[in-house]
């Protein structure tokens, strides 16, 4: 990382570039690139009405957004023929643009290495109410308890101190999945109960988990992690009622 001070009057702009930054930006927007002009192509070749391509380009759109800025695209409304072209002057400003940012701040006597800094600890400040908005969906819930207020503080706490150990063990072990996707391929795993009734009117209560698809399993053992043993088997409780032995057979 590379950060350097552009003083102007009574600002600070701060510029910083990162060579890994670099490289992650530009793989992110080739991907974009590649499919969006794949996708261009299938529609092009494509015979359908002038809002049915409408709706097909704006959901090309939404999917790629960075390339879509690269792109010129026209659909002409008779006839519904689509043309596209890359703007090679856009792309040019977008290479680069990727993995540089200015900073402004008013802090002018700081060491620019420091304002870096303060940017970064701001983005993962932001990045966690976004999760626990977003991916642990915590809500506000109003209580007039301290103690379930606090309870409820801790609680959300603890599960974004769970994501972020699983993020920090997908970096070291997995690197390329964020803790979504790894939460996503995980809910695929179920528990279901198993109810076998038996001869004499009693239950035999199974509990037990599906097996993880190859897929699943592959992370699972990438994790270093290993999945408990099955739950024994249980007896519900009408099931002992009625096996249990009754008071007066007690007293014979």
């Amino acid at each position: 990382m590379d950060v350097k001070l552009l003083a102007q009057d009574d600002e600070l702009y701060v510029f910083a570039q990162s060579a890994d930054r670099v490289a992650k930006e530009r793989a992110m927007r080739r991907r974009q690139l590649k499919w969006l002009w794949a996708r261009l192509g299938k529609l092009a070749a494509m015979k359908a009405s002038y809002e049915e391509m409408l709706m097909k380009l704006g959901a090309a759109r939404s999917k790629a957004p960075t390339a879509w800025r690269l792109v010129d695209a026209a659909l002409d409304k008779a006839s519904g023929t689509l043309t596209y072209s890359l703007d090679r002057k856009k792309l040019r400003i977008a290479r680069r643009r990727e993995g540089r940012y200015l900073l402004r701040t008013n802090l002018t006597d700081k060491d620019p290495a420091v304002l870096w800094q303060y940017y970064v600890q701001l983005v993962a400040v932001e990045e966690a109410f976004k999760n626990l908005k977003g991916d642990l969906a915590i809500r506000p819930i109003f209580h007039h308890d301290e103690s379930r207020i606090e309870a409820h503080i801790f609680i959300a706490f603890l599960a974004y101190a769970l994501q972020v150990t699983l993020t920090r063990r997908l970096y070291a072990l997995a690197p390329g999945l964020t803790a979504r996707s790894a939460l996503e391929k995980f809910a695929a795993v179920q528990m279901i109960d198993v109810h076998l009734p038996t001869t004499d009117g009693r239950e035999i209560v199974l509990t037990r988990y599906t097996q993880p698809e190859p897929e699943l399993q592959l992370l699972i053992n990438q994790l270093k992690l290993t999945l408990p043993a099955q739950p024994p088997p249980k007896i519900t409780a009408a099931a002992l009622a009625q096996i249990a032995p009754r008071s007066e057979d007690l007293l014979v």
